[in-house]
């Protein structure tokens, strides 16, 4: 079993309270409450670039998950998510580590 790290504890408990949304159409749906952007370091370049939007539209960080995204939320296939709680949003930029990168090219 591997080990997880602080950031997808909190990851975890993003999905626990119900404070993340998973999949491109369900992200596009959000009109406001975005606090983090998370992309799959393994996604298409359509769906990187699609993160970049979400993430300038709701002027929010883009993390890209290096250790697989979907292995971290548990939902094969998901290569985008949201969460939309600020403190649990902080708490995963804080705890990331090696897995995990904030992207600052292109979004501004």
């Amino acid at each position: 079993m591997e080990k997880k790290t602080d950031a997808g504890k909190y990851i975890g408990f993003c999905l626990r309270a119900r404070k993340i949304t998973l999949g491109t159409g369900a992200v596009d749906c959000l009109k406001r409450g975005v606090c983090l952007i998370m992309v799959c370091s393994t996604a298409s370049e359509n769906c990187f670039r699609l993160a970049c939007k979400f993430a300038r539209r709701h002027s929010c960080p883009l993390m890209i998950c290096r250790c697989g995204l979907e292995n971290v939320v548990h939902r094969p296939g998901c290569k985008l998510a949201a969460i939309t709680d600020a403190n649990l949003a902080k708490a995963v930029l804080a705890a990331a580590d090696d897995n995990y990168e904030i992207y600052a090219g292109g979004i501004n």
